[in-house]
């Protein structure tokens, strides 16, 4: 399984997230997890803006194959959503780890808010590779 070699952490649904120099954690959707939908038809992002919760669902992906929520792994304040994504989901096939990210978050603690998600290798042991 190719995961990008940076300090991204994981959840077991599938997203990534990467914190920013800024702070702010970015949050995407796995090419395992593309691969196994296959064919991304729709996205949506329910969130806009303003607060979410660790484990709380901010949207969810379609495929010719299924559904699936998207959760966001830290609690903080949504501060951008990737419109382009939202206009062209087929962008999730090409660049699940660049330009596909779906939603920026901004932490709502200054403590390290991914310590609790997987580390790339934990990610690769639960699901292969």
């Amino acid at each position: 399984m190719d995961l990008p070699n940076d300090p991204r952490r994981y959840l077991d649904s599938h997203e990534w997230h990467l914190a920013g120099d800024d702070g702010v954690i970015t949050v995407g959707l796995t090419a395992f997890a593309i691969e196994e939908l296959t064919d991304i038809t729709f996205v949506e992002i329910a969130v806009e803006s303003g607060s979410i919760q660790a484990g709380q669902t901010f949207g969810e992906i379609e495929s010719v194959k299924a559904t699936s929520e998207l959760y966001c792994g830290v609690s903080g304040e949504v501060v951008e959503v990737n419109q382009a994504v939202i206009d062209d989901p087929a962008m999730l096939n090409q660049e699940p780890f660049g330009a596909a990210w779906l939603i920026r978050v901004r932490p709502a603690s200054s403590d390290d808010p991914l310590a609790g998600l997987l580390s790339a290798d934990d990610y690769r042991a639960r699901f292969g590779g």
